[in-house]
């Protein structure tokens, strides 16, 4: 783990949340040649509010574009290349980053969290509140969370096209059979959207609970919990170890490590060609 930053000045203030500040963490989306994206969702790439609560501070007046002041979240922004300011201090930005870490069970994933619950940048230092997650792992989930500011090789890693694995330890209760692991690689339908594993294997089992190895190819919401409540089998622990090419490792809980941004765009391309 990198040894503790410096300490960086704290976000600009946020409706519903002790505290204010009229500095704002600076970051990119990506570097390279200016790509257009709207309002709400550069502030969320940048890493500097979720898109609901961007969308708020821009009708509340506090966003300009090269000095005019606009209340659409949805306004077409070139970036960079913009001048985009929020509270009056504009937008900067920083060299791409790419983050391993070990999200805790029990931390949300999400900058701002509108019921105060834990987030993952409340564990993860104020340097890197510019970065936004590479997909979500739900609050009761802990293992591999990726974060970067380029939001083309996000895009990338998430677009389900790409099929890239994503490598689950999951513990459910009761016996799971050959029939219930066959079952889960079939897929079923859940509320009309297509739940499956791509690959699972039964490390342990008896009656009263089971050991897998799962692996999905698609980033579906609670997909693997959906999943084997459906089969009949709660799921009461569940650890991502592997993304793509990223592993876990022996990361603990809470715990982070920077991969250069070309070395994780390496490792990406030599796997998912």
């Amino acid at each position: 783990m990198p040894r503790p930053p410096e300490r960086t000045p704290p976000p600009p203030r946020q409706t519903g949340r002790r505290g204010s500040s009229s500095t704002v963490p600076v970051a990119a989306a990506s570097t390279g040649k200016a790509k257009r994206v709207t309002l709400d969702r550069l502030l969320s790439k940048l890493g500097i509010a979720s898109r609901t609560l961007a969308q708020e501070w821009i009708r509340a007046g506090r966003v300009r574009i090269n000095q005019r002041l606009v209340r659409s979240p949805d306004t077409w922004v070139e970036w960079p290349g913009d001048t985009v300011t929020l509270d009056e201090l504009p937008l900067q930005q920083r060299p791409p980053r790419f983050i391993v870490f070990h999200k805790p069970k029990g931390c949300v994933t999400t900058h701002h969290d509108e019921q105060g619950r834990r987030t993952i940048f409340d564990v993860l230092p104020p340097e890197l509140t510019g970065l936004h997650a590479v997909g979500r792992l739900d609050q009761a989930t802990s293992g591999l969370l990726l974060l970067t500011n380029d939001s083309t090789l996000s895009s990338f890693l998430t677009d389900p096209k790409h099929k890239i694995p994503r490598e689950y330890l999951v513990t459910v209760r009761g016996d799971v059979t050959d029939q219930v692991r066959q079952a889960a690689i079939i897929g079923l339908d859940d509320e009309g959207e297509y739940l499956r594993c791509a690959e699972m294997t039964i490390q342990k089992r008896s009656g009263r609970e089971s050991h897998l190895a799962v692996t999905l190819t698609e980033g579906k919401n609670r997909e693997i919990r959906r999943l084997f409540n459906a089969l009949g089998h709660e799921v009461t622990r569940l650890r991502r170890i592997r993304y793509g090419p990223f592993a876990l490792g022996d990361l603990q809980p809470g715990a982070w490590r920077e991969l250069p941004i070309e070395d994780a765009k390496s490792l990406l391309h030599r796997d998912c060609p």
